[in-house]
């Protein structure tokens, strides 16, 4: 039998989403109703990410109050998994040594993470009141460009020499533990600080005690330098399934970690991008989309829908130039949506493939040239398929042979050209420096508009003889 009196034993018979809703829904409820008691009650059993996760659902006026029912070390760890936003309206509202405390204890990464979002203003004066340890290690990830290796890495981590015994990197290890993010991974570095191998835990406390480190650490260590990009470093750790991966610098000294928690956060934060990109220059910053302003929306979103908007209008430009053809053959514009709209179809599935395969190296043993003809063949091949039934269902609907054949040659033709657009245009957009995923699905479909308007009037041309 459930007690109801103990949220822990309540709490225990709930999914994890289950979870996440009732402390969101049950800590509101009860911060109205001014039992602080009560909330405070019914975050005790709750994880960390799970808290921070039901402040972030709260009303504003609400976090603040929320956030100050944790005990200092579960703010901490709270903290952290905070959005940068809420993160920012919090320290906007806490008394400066609350803040101090707080952003003190952060890891490394995650602290220059926030500094990256917040004011200057607030950021030199909390780099102030760190202590001075926590200074320089904010300050080094600060001072690398940001979206490198350098950015995102952590200092603390644990680093061994070859000439140590198994027990002495123990007796290093439980010394250093706690002020550590990660210990299964080890790193072993000569007298001047330069990485030489890397050795996992497993291996250590299965080895020996008398052994050296030396003896059994590989040598051949997988590394980043401090300027590589965020995205290749998350390839790679993707890639060899690392929990972390060493950070060196020029002279190939070791001077942190990347591990897998920020990784998955580059990955989201990059598809995210992307995804937003696909879709016409829908950009949020770095808010998340529905935290952002209506009117900021609204203003990213209309200046990229205007340049469609413009485009689309030559498509209406050539669709009055061939007035001639569709006064004596009227029932050639009744195929105009069906031949555009899948010829963008086509093109924007082209576009996604290519950019997806980019983002994830999977294209570049083909090379530009085998990708575009590799798509361009598919493009034939749906181009028959779907040019055969529109041709079936031409006549059936008309009942005009060379209309219906000219619908059908007009479909193949234009998926060839969507298939070979969809795919050439990304890699020159990345030729020319720019990002390829802003060859958005819009844009393809507004091209091939144009160009498939085109084909069609003059494929009718030469069939019906017109």
């Amino acid at each position: 039998m459930t007690d109801r009196n103990n949220p822990s034993s309540t709490l225990q018979n709930f999914s994890r989403r289950e979870l996440r809703n009732l402390v969101r829904t049950q800590l509101l409820a009860l911060l109205e109703q001014g039992d602080l008691q009560g909330a405070k009650a019914i975050l005790v059993p709750v994880q960390p990410a799970d808290i921070a996760e039901a402040i972030e659902g709260l009303p504003e006026p609400m976090q603040v109050l929320a956030f100050r029912l944790l005990s200092k070390g579960e703010a901490i760890e709270v903290y952290e998994y905070l959005d940068h936003s809420v993160q920012e309206a919090l320290v906007q509202e806490f008394k400066r040594q609350d803040v101090i405390d707080i952003v003190d204890k952060m890891s490394p990464d995650d602290r220059a993470r926030l500094f990256d979002e917040l004011p200057a203003k607030i950021v030199n004066r909390l780099l102030e009141q760190l202590s001075p340890s926590e200074r320089q290690a904010t300050a080094l990830l600060l001072g690398y460009e940001t979206g490198t290796a350098g950015r995102i890495m952590t200092p603390e981590l644990i680093s061994l020499k070859e000439g140590m015994t198994v027990t002495q990197a123990l007796e290093r290890i439980r010394y250093l533990a706690k002020n550590t993010e990660t210990i299964y991974y080890l790193y072993v570095t000569d007298a001047a600080r330069r990485l030489t191998g890397t050795l996992s835990l497993r291996d250590l406390v299965t080895a020996d005690p008398q052994e050296t480190i030396g003896e059994i650490m590989t040598r051949d260590a997988i590394c980043v330098h401090t300027d590589t990009d965020q995205e290749e470093v998350a390839r790679l750790i993707q890639r060899y399934d690392f929990l972390a991966v060493p950070v060196v610098d020029r002279e190939q000294r070791l001077v942190g970690i990347v591990t897998v928690d920020d990784v998955i956060d580059i990955i989201q934060q990059e598809t995210t991008e992307d995804i937003y990109a696909l879709g016409g220059g829908v950009q949020s910053g770095g808010d998340g989309y529905f935290q952002s302003n209506l009117f900021s929306v609204a203003r990213k979103r209309v200046v990229w829908l205007f340049v469609l908007l413009i485009t689309n209008t030559v498509t209406g430009t050539i669709i009055k130039a061939e007035e001639d053809i569709l006064q004596k053959v009227v029932t050639l514009a009744a195929f105009i949506p069906l031949l555009t709209g899948t010829g963008g179809n086509v093109g924007a599935q082209s576009s996604t493939v290519v950019i997806r395969g980019m983002n994830t190296d999977e294209i570049r043993a083909l090379g530009p040239a085998q990708v575009i003809i590799r798509e361009a063949l598919a493009g034939l091949l749906l181009g028959s398929m779907l040019g055969t039934v529109a041709t079936i269902w031409a006549f059936f609907l008309q009942g005009n042979l060379s209309v219906a054949i000219a619908v059908g040659a007009s479909l193949v033709a234009i998926s060839v050209l969507a298939s070979v657009s969809g795919s050439a245009l990304p890699f020159l957009f990345r030729l020319l420096g720019l990002d390829p995923a802003l060859m958005s699905a819009p844009f393809i479909t507004t091209a091939v508009d144009v160009l498939g308007v085109l084909i069609y009037f003059n494929l009718a041309r030469v069939i019906l003889r017109v």
